[in-house]
């Protein structure tokens, strides 16, 4: 009997603990409605400013769309029409090849050389925080100040450039910095180099601040230093760091525009023609708006790829 009283005691009570643990799994409908309020602006807003231009972009992409469009309201639908005549125009290979080396040799160039001076500013010396100040002046700049006086230091007859390089006869002639089809190309790299590399060096220069200095002193003591010390301890701690500033560079140079038209426009002989600047010129200056669509997705969907594919390759060594 008493066995039976203790049981029937302890019924209750492990019914009422179960069901209170219940409860204080469930959270009140007022906390969960809050979290909403507090995500619905963030989700409206990549709704609206995002969502629905990439809709209506892949929309406009299969139809037909003109300038008559805009005052018949009706734009007969094409199919893939647009993306074959994008596919088979002489000109994609170009734009295509273009497109790889401009972003590539923006995205190596920035980040070496902002790998370079991440470390070097992390180093304590006198007026470190005045050149990190002056470090960031280009990427402060407007763009179109910042590529007019490119433009004007790339001239071939007047550019600062050639007169320096003359000068110390550095070079026979004057180069044709932004009228040659065979140096446009290195010349709008560049000049995306310097106005990339204030973006590398701060990201870069902030992964390095969180390493600790105790993993270096630690190192030193079994003689690990300069490259080894970068190679065994900097690097390892810095490739999560490497990888956002790599995704987003690629995806920032790829959509590159208001850079090349202020230089070359794409010229010359299409040199400097890239997806983006074509997609510009059938969109704006065609006024073939579903061509340019076109154009836009493809470019969409390479940086899609991208991203997909170099977060994959990268996500275990990370997790590791």
């Amino acid at each position: 009997m008493a066995i039976l009283d203790v049981a029937s005691d302890a019924r209750p009570g492990h019914a009422q603990g179960s069901g209170s643990s219940r409860s204080g799994r469930r959270r009140p409908s007022g906390e969960r409605i809050a979290q909403w309020l507090f995500i619905l602006p963030a989700v409206a807003y990549l709704a609206l400013f995002f969502g629905y231009p990439i809709v209506q972009n892949v929309v406009m992409s299969f139809q037909e769309y003109t300038t008559k469009t805009f005052y018949t309201g009706e734009a007969p639908w094409v199919g893939f029409a647009n993306y074959v005549t994008v596919i088979t125009s002489s000109l994609f290979p170009t734009t295509l090849i273009n497109t790889a080396l401009f972003t590539i040799g923006s995205i190596v160039g920035q980040f070496v050389i902002g790998m370079a001076l991440a470390i070097f500013f992390n180093r304590r010396f006198p007026l470190s925080g005045v050149l990190r100040a002056l470090l960031l002046l280009p990427w402060l700049l407007p763009l179109i100040a910042s590529t007019a006086v490119w433009k004007w230091i790339l001239d071939q007859d007047s550019g600062i450039l050639n007169q320096t390089l003359l000068f110390f006869h550095l070079t026979p002639h004057a180069v044709p910095w932004l009228s040659s089809p065979d140096v446009a190309l290195v010349s709008v790299i560049l000049v995306n180099i310097w106005l990339g590399i204030p973006f590398n060096v701060t990201i870069l220069y902030g992964g390095l601040q969180g390493i600790p200095d105790e993993l270096y002193e630690a190192a030193a003591l079994d003689g690990a230093t300069g490259w080894k010390a970068f190679w065994n301890i900097t690097w390892p701690n810095l490739r999560p760091v490497v990888s956002v500033v790599l995704v987003l560079g690629v995806v920032y140079t790829l959509k590159v525009l208001d850079i090349i038209l202020g230089l070359t426009g794409g010229g010359p002989a299409n040199a400097t023609q890239t997806l983006a600047t074509n997609s510009y010129h059938e969109s704006f200056v065609l006024f073939s708006f579903g061509t340019g669509a076109a154009i836009s997705n493809i470019l969409i969907v390479i940086s899609l790829i991208f991203t997909a594919v170099y977060l994959r390759l990268n996500r275990r060594p990370i997790d590791e």
